[in-house]
């Protein structure tokens, strides 16, 4: 497993484990799962306050054991700002939100805190006195949103004084918006539609790290691209480098995502031991430029 400099702040495994699935798990499973992951190189674990209503939270630490020495080998991450039929950045929120996660998670401190999509009432003076009060508490150490444009981040900016480290956003083969609007540049296309914001370069430039959620799936939660008719040439393609590399077609899926020089850190959710395993082969290869592009062509882009 390769090693990530999230952020230019921290290290950790250049593959992450999403717990959002865990909660129809049990106990001796989750731990299984957990440490199949560690043993696999992985020790970055994402979580969010909404998982299972917070259970996800609860059992995860329940199953491990939860203590300083398991604690200290592993970085958690988990995010608030969902409530039920809304959003919420509000400064009330976000502090009791982080302290309902602490509490199920039975640690002191949360690694990395992300603000889970946007809120639109956000009021950013409020983020930042959350966010100092949970640094000077010693509660968060780092933070970061999820699935938010350039301009919503550089807005947090002008208040909070933290670097934001990581942003979360939806990416995988089939759901490439963000790169094709880069290659579509003065083009009147569907590709050319900038529905991102240029959130790739805006990361890039900025050391912000991101995190492709729904890796395997297409569209918004409609399914798992691999192995799907719908997705013939791509899978076709993908399994040529399967038994080129000796991997699996998921761990492909990821290997595509690692070869870009934007060096994000893919989350997972598998709840299946052996996938775990399979995926972190991924790490271990380096697509080559050609075959990026012929991924990339045979999920139906058009290169200009």
């Amino acid at each position: 497993m390769k090693y990530l400099n999230i952020g230019n702040k921290i290290k950790g495994s250049e593959i992450s484990l999403g717990m959002m699935r865990i909660s129809g798990m049990s106990l001796s499973e989750i731990d299984s799962l957990v440490k199949t992951a560690m043993d696999s190189g992985i020790d970055f674990f994402d979580h969010a306050d909404i998982y299972g209503g917070g259970k996800c939270e609860e059992m995860f630490a329940d199953a491990i054991g939860m203590n300083n020495t398991i604690r200290e080998k592993m970085i958690i991450q988990t995010k608030c700002g969902i409530r039920k039929g809304q959003f919420d950045f509000s400064k009330e929120h976000i502090l009791n939100a982080v302290d309902g996660s602490l509490k199920r998670l039975k640690t002191d401190y949360i690694d990395v805190l992300l603000l889970h999509r946007p809120d639109t009432l956000v009021e950013p003076e409020e983020v930042a006195e959350a966010f100092d009060t949970l640094e000077k508490a010693g509660k968060v150490k780092y933070f970061g949103v999820s699935n938010q444009k350039p301009l919503l981040i550089e807005l947090l900016k002008k208040y909070v004084k933290q670097d934001i480290i990581i942003n979360q956003l939806q990416l995988s083969v089939t759901n490439t918006g963000m790169i094709d609007n880069g290659l579509n540049l003065n083009m009147k296309n569907n590709a050319s539609v900038n529905r991102d914001s240029d959130v790739l370069e805006y990361c890039r430039l900025h050391d912000i790290t991101i995190q492709p959620w729904s890796p395997f799936q297409y569209g918004f939660f409609e399914g798992a691209f691999l192995g799907n008719d719908k997705f013939a040439e791509l899978n076709k393609t993908i399994d040529k480098y399967t038994k080129k590399y000796n991997i699996t077609n998921s761990a492909i899926a990821i290997a595509w995502l690692l070869r870009h020089p934007a060096k994000m850190q893919p989350i997972i959710g598998t709840t299946n031991e052996t996938r775990v395993k399979e995926i972190c082969k991924a790490s271990d290869i380096t697509l080559t430029r050609e075959e990026w592009y012929e991924i990339y062509l045979s999920a139906g882009n058009i290169l200009p």
